[in-house]
């Protein structure tokens, strides 16, 4: 468990058609492009104009991905098979998406994705080549896809043999920059790892993912991007709270990407099952693809990885616990080795302070509560560390340990930095701990809105809080100031930001709206989205895309949308679960 002064800042702080019904997507002349895509990075090489207007593709003639860079290094599983089954000494399974058998409709793109990562132009969403893509009713040539065999501990206890059970790696694009991207479809059918599971998912969870996993990239918080999100009119059957009370929904698929879709379990699993060599090949690749500034000529590489992994899972959650993102089902299958938040879920950014606040229904025990968020990192971290022990010689094991015994210091010194930033104090000061705790306890004490609470002290002026009047429209701040000792609180913040040197106090205002968000993806706000696209009306799943690009920036549409009130009372009794 993390120091117990740091408690109070938690929060309380042409192809195998035959086999799969795929086929191949045209990509003649992808060879030759490919090759172009690499000069495309040394724009000292291009005319710019020419550069520009080949840099963004409007057809997958000139598209390509590979599997190549994972099959030519990580043993696939040899047998072809798709069926569930007990998988061992080999990182991938081959596994091929599943088309939807009904009509699909597109719901929605990001552009910055398609532009700014997969060099496509957004044009390309209206051709039928995209959407047999990303619905997984395609597969680009030259591309392999693969499902990905990992483990985990889930709620606390070892879970076994986990793996993508519908989820499929169709390849890896290199793009203008040289950035590697790996590109995944999320609800696209059965793998070897479906367990009891049909490969899909429901329209509910994948429009969530499709628009939290964009807006966390707005935020500044380290997450996979989601590309486009389908939906088909197949049937697929859920017990959404677990009650007996099945009901029929629509299957969607997100294409989503990432750096990497490595997790702890990844290395878990080879660990478990005594796979030491491919355990020690996984982790040079990924140390090798992903870790740069760590020497694979070095004997304590994997203490070096380890340390960063540390640092920034450490700086990842005091991230989330600085907008009040409780990410729901922080299995160990769930962290990623890049430290990037993934596969959500039962996620939710908590309204009223609660550092008990708990987004899934599921979670009986409230293992996942937003205020516990840090010290599952610490366990999470602990997991990955028995993993990689086998690994390690005594001397390593030892500094090992050393490093994880940091892991609460790194956490509570990345929460004290980001929450002085959101109260706009510069510099450091010895009392600032306890102005950031107090502020919460009064906060936890109203159950003022924690999103809003901190955007309205960055929209107040001075001169209004010295007095406070407070205007009406601050209804966050109208809670807070129900509390006796509001007024304490603000006679010390307005002492501290005295001690700003050579700031002003439109100078705090500008910073502060700078980083404290006006909009985030409440739950309201993706249930309201979700009601009107069970009909097919996607026009509030379009809103929200463009709200939540820019979080930080009053916007007139979504005032109109009521998006910075308070949550409406219908609200309250939303519930968020794990099935999806």
């Amino acid at each position: 468990m993390l120091r117990h002064h740091v408690v109070p800042l938690l929060l309380h702080c042409v192809v195998l058609i035959c086999q799969t019904g795929c086929y191949l997507l045209d990509s003649i002349g992808a060879a030759e492009s490919f090759s172009h895509l690499h000069l495309f990075s040394n724009k000292s090489n291009l005319d710019q104009g020419y550069c520009e207007r080949k840099r963004k593709m409007n057809s997958f003639r000139m598209w390509r991905l590979s599997s190549e860079s994972f099959i030519a290094t990580l043993p696939v599983d040899p047998i072809r098979e798709n069926s569930v089954r007990k998988v061992r000494d080999c990182i991938f399974s081959v596994a091929y998406p599943a088309p939807f058998k009904s009509g699909i409709v597109l719901v929605a793109v990001s552009k910055d994705v398609l532009e700014d990562i997969l060099d496509l132009d957004v044009s390309v969403k209206e051709t039928d080549d995209f959407l047999q893509l990303v619905s997984g009713g395609k597969v680009v040539l030259g591309s392999v896809p693969l499902a990905h065999r990992y483990g985990g501990h889930q709620f606390g206890s070892w879970a076994g043999q986990l793996g993508d059970g519908r989820a499929h790696l169709i390849g890896v694009y290199t793009n203008r920059y040289g950035e590697r991207w790996e590109l995944q479809l999320k609800g696209s059918g059965k793998t070897p790892y479906s367990r009891n599971g049909d490969g899909r998912a429901v329209l509910r969870s994948s429009m969530r993912e499709f628009l939290c996993s964009e807006a966390m990239h707005y935020l500044g918080i380290p997450t996979s991007r989601a590309a486009s999100l389908v939906v088909s009119d197949d049937d697929v059957w859920r017990d959404q709270f677990y009650n007996g009370s099945i009901k029929k929904e629509r299957g969607a698929v997100i294409l989503r990407v990432a750096k990497s879709w490595f997790r702890i379990g990844s290395l878990e699993i080879l660990a478990h099952s005594g796979e030491l060599d491919l355990e020690r090949t996984l982790l040079d690749f990924v140390i090798q693809e992903h870790f740069p500034s760590v020497n694979m000529n070095d004997s304590d590489r994997y203490l070096d990885f380890f340390l960063r992994v540390v640092l920034e899972t450490a700086n990842l959650i005091a991230l989330w616990m600085s907008v009040g993102f409780a990410h729901g089902v922080c299995n160990t299958d769930n962290f990623s080795l890049l430290s990037i938040t993934i596969d959500y879920g039962p996620f939710g950014f908590m309204e009223s302070y609660d550092p008990n606040f708990v987004p899934n229904t599921s979670d009986d025990e409230r293992r996942y509560k937003i205020g516990n968020q840090a010290n599952v990192g610490m366990f999470n971290l602990n997991k990955l560390l028995q993993a990689l022990k086998p690994l390690l010689d005594p001397r390593q094991k030892q500094l090992a340990f050393q490093i994880l015994d940091g892991y609460s210091e790194h956490y509570y010194t990345r929460f004290t930095e980001l929450f002085r930033a959101k109260l706009g104090l510069l510099g450091e000061s010895e009392d600032d701990n306890y102005l950031i705790a107090f502020l919460l306890r009064l906060m936890e004490d109203t159950k003022a809105d924690f999103t809003m609470a901190f955007r309205q002290l960055s929209e107040i002026t001075q001169d209004q809080l010295k007095e406070l009047h407070i205007p009406q429209e601050f209804w966050a701040l109208h809670d807070l100031n129900k509390h006796r000792s509001f007024s304490d609180w603000v006679t010390m913040y307005l002492l501290r930001l005295r001690r700003n040197i050579g700031d002003s106090d439109s100078k705090r205002r500008k910073r502060m709206t700078g980083i404290n968000a006006r909009y985030v993806l409440r739950n309201w706000m993706a249930e309201s989205a979700l009601q009107k696209a069970e009909v097919n009306d996607f026009s509030e799943v379009h809103l929200l895309q463009e709200v939540l690009r820019h979080p930080f920036l009053r916007q007139s549409a979504a005032e109109k949308a009521g998006y910075s009130l308070r949550p409406p009372v219908w609200a309250k009794d939303l519930k968020v679960s794990c099935s999806s």
